[in-house]
C-alpha cells in the first residue's frame, strides 16, 4: 500500500524577468520518505523549494500538504504548516551559542531567560530522540562546519517541522560529516518525518533515497524509485546526454620544477601551528592532489601558496627564484601566472553583491582589455563576460545578474572561467567541483586536465577523495599540518590513503 503524499506540488510555474525558472513543475512526495531531487545548476531545484518555502511565491500553480491546498507566502507560513528548510549557506548567528540560535524568531515574548530554559529542554529531548548531541551553550562560530548543520536542523525540529528540506546539505561537509548526516536522515525517516534532499551527488542519492526526481531546465522531466534506477541513468535525465562518470587520463611525463615549497610552517591568530615543515615541489604538466580531512593544513598550504597569509617560516620559490615577502603578494603573483581558485568562493572568491560580469574580472580589472583610456570599460567588460558565460555554460547566461542571484554552483563557474582562462602556468585549485552539478563536473575535469596537458603545474585540493584519486598523478597525504606521505596517482587507494590522513605515516608502520 503506498503512503499518502505528505506534499504536493501541482502545475507550478515561476519567472524572474525573462527567464523561466519553473515551468507546469508538479511533485509528490510521501510522508515518512527521503525523497532526492536533482538537476543540474540551473535546473530549478532550489527556485521551487524556495516556492515551498515561502521566499517566493509561484507566478501559478498549487501546494498541497497532506492533501489539503496551502497559500505559502513567507517563511513564518511554511514553518506553521510544518515545513523546515536547511539552506545550502547557513542562517546563523555565529557570535551566538546553540540555545539562542534555535530560538532566534521563536523566543514567545519579551522575557528571554524562561524561552532559553525551555529551549535547553526542548534541545535534550530533540537530541536524545535523533542523535544530535550538542553543547546548548556552544557558541556557533566555534562549532565544525558538520555541527552548526545540526544546529539548522535543531532549529527546524523545534519550530515543529514534519517536512525537511535540504539544499545541497553535503556540499560544505567533508565525507565522514556527510556520512553523519545520512545517519540523521535515516532516524529522523523512522520517526515518521518526509525529508527532501536537494543535491548533485548521486551516490548520495542512491545510498539514501526512496525516490527520486530529475529536474531539466525549469522542468521535471522524471519521477523514478531509486532502487529501479541507477547513476549513469539519472546523469544522462539531468544533463539530457550520455555523461562520462569516470575521468579517462593518458599517463605523461612531468616537466620542470616550476613551484617549490620548503620547511613551510604557518601560525593562526591564536598562535597554534596549522602547517608544520611543509616540503613539496610541483612540476610542470603535472596534477599534484592533497589529500586529508578538512582543517589539517590544506587550506592553510593553498592560502601561503597564494599569498593570502604569510609563512611563519619556510621558503617558497616560482621558477627557482626565491620569493620574498613583496613577491608574494596575490597581484605579483598573479602577474607572474600563479592562479588561484579559493576554497571558499564566498570569502575569497567572489563579491556576490557585484554583478557576474564585474566578478568575472575580479583582480584583473586593471588590464587594458577592460578599460578604455583610464576608466573601465562596461561594454568589454559585458562583452568578456557573455563569452566566459557561453564557455563554461553559466545560467543564466546574464552579466548584469546580481552574483548572489546566480546558484551556488553557478557561482563556482564564474571563479573558474575567470581564472583558467588566464593561462596560468601554476594554477592553485581548492574544491574545484563544491557544489556542482554531474554535467559541470565532467567539463571542469576535462577542463583541468587539458591544462596539464598543456603544460600547466596545478596543486589540487578537494575533500572529494575520489577526485583527488581520479586526477592526480602524486597524492600527497596531510594529516595535523604535515605530509604524512606520497603516492603516485595509479596506484593509489582509499584505504592506504586512509592510513597516511590518520597520521599512520611510513614511518610509523
Amino acid at each position: 500500500m503506498s503512503r499518502p503524499a505528505a506534499i504536493e506540488v501541482v502545475g507550478i510555474s515561476k519567472r524572474f524577468g525573462t527567464v523561466v525558472a519553473n515551468n507546469d513543475v508538479s511533485l509528490s512526495v510521501a510522508a515518512g520518505s527521503i525523497h532526492g531531487i536533482v538537476g543540474e545548476n540551473g535546473a530549478g531545484k532550489s527556485t521551487l523549494m524556495s516556492i515551498l518555502y515561502g521566499f517566493y511565491e509561484a507566478d501559478a500553480g498549487e501546494i498541497r500538504i497532506a492533501g489539503a491546498p496551502r497559500r505559502v507566502r513567507s517563511p513564518a507560513d511554511a514553518i506553521a504548516a510544518g515545513i523546515g528548510m536547511v539552506h545550502q549557506h547557513f542562517m546563523l548567528v555565529e557570535t551566538l551559542s546553540v540555545a539562542e540560535n534555535v530560538l532566534l524568531g521563536a523566543e514567545g515574548g519579551a522575557l528571554l531567560k524562561g524561552g532559553l530554559k525551555t529551549a535547553r529542554a526542548a534541545l535534550a529531548g530533540l537530541s536524545q530522540d535523533y542523535g544530535l548531541a550538542i553543547d546548548p551553550d556552544a557558541i556557533v562560530g566555534e562549532l565544525s562546519v558538520g555541527l552548526q548543520q545540526r544546529v539548522e536542523i535543531l532549529k527546524a525540529l523545534y519550530r515543529g517541522a514534519e517536512i525537511l528540506i535540504l539544499d545541497e546539505p553535503t556540499a560544505v561537509l567533508t565525507p565522514p560529516e556527510a556520512d553523519q548526516l545520512f545517519v540523521l536522515l535515516r532516524a529522523l525517516k523512522a520517526q515518521g518525518k518526509t525529508v527532501i534532499l536537494i543535491t548533485h551527488k548521486l551516490r548520495e542519492i542512491m545510498d539514501v533515497t526512496d525516490r527520486v526526481s530529475v529536474m531539466r531546465r525549469g522542468e521535471m522531466v522524471a519521477h523514478v524509485a531509486t532502487p529501479e534506477t541507477s547513476p549513469p541513468a539519472l546523469a544522462e535525465a539531468m544533463v539530457g546526454r550520455r555523461v562520462l562518470l569516470r575521468v579517462e587520463k593518458q599517463r605523461r611525463e612531468p616537466g620542470p620544477p616550476v613551484l617549490e615549497a620548503v620547511g613551510l610552517s604557518c601560525r593562526d591568530a591564536r598562535g597554534t601551528e596549522t602547517l608544520r615543515e611543509v616540503g613539496l615541489t610541483l612540476h610542470a604538466g603535472e596534477i599534484v592532489g592533497i589529500a586529508g580531512v578538512a582543517g589539517n593544513g590544506q587550506s592553510e598550504l593553498l592560502e601561503v601558496l597564494a599569498g593570502l597569509i604569510q609563512p611563519s617560516r619556510g621558503v617558497i620559490r616560482l621558477d627557482g627564484q626565491i620569493l620574498t615577502a613583496a613577491d608574494r603578494h596575490p597581484a605579483r603573483l598573479r602577474e607572474r601566472g600563479l592562479m588561484h581558485i579559493p576554497e571558499d568562493r564566498h570569502r575569497s572568491g567572489l563579491v556576490t553583491a557585484f554583478s557576474g560580469a564585474e566578478n568575472a574580472i575580479l583582480g584583473y580589472q586593471h588590464d587594458p582589455a577592460f578599460r578604455t583610456g583610464p576608466l573601465l570599460s562596461p561594454a568589454r567588460i559585458a562583452a568578456h563576460a557573455r563569452e566566459a558565460f557561453a564557455a563554461y555554460d553559466v545560467r543564466p547566461p546574464d552579466p548584469a545578474l546580481k552574483t548572489a542571484k546566480f546558484s551556488g554552483g553557478n557561482q563556482q563557474k564564474i571563479v573558474l572561467a575567470r581564472e583558467i582562462e588566464r593561462q596560468p602556468r601554476v594554477l592553485l585549485v581548492g574544491q574545484p567541483t563544491r557544489g556542482v552539478d554531474i554535467g559541470a563536473i565532467e567539463f571542469i575535469h576535462r577542463r583541468l586536465l587539458a591544462l596539464r596537458d598543456a603544460g600547466v603545474a596545478i596543486l589540487l585540493v578537494s575533500v572529494e577523495l575520489e577526485e583527488v584519486m581520479a586526477l592526480s598523478d602524486r597524492i600527497l597525504a596531510m594529516c595535523g599540518g604535515r605530509i604524512t606521505g606520497e603516492r603516485a596517482g595509479e596506484v593509489a587507494d582509499e584505504r592506504d590513503l586512509g592510513l597516511l590522513m590518520a597520521g599512520v605515516t611510513d614511518e610509523a608502520a
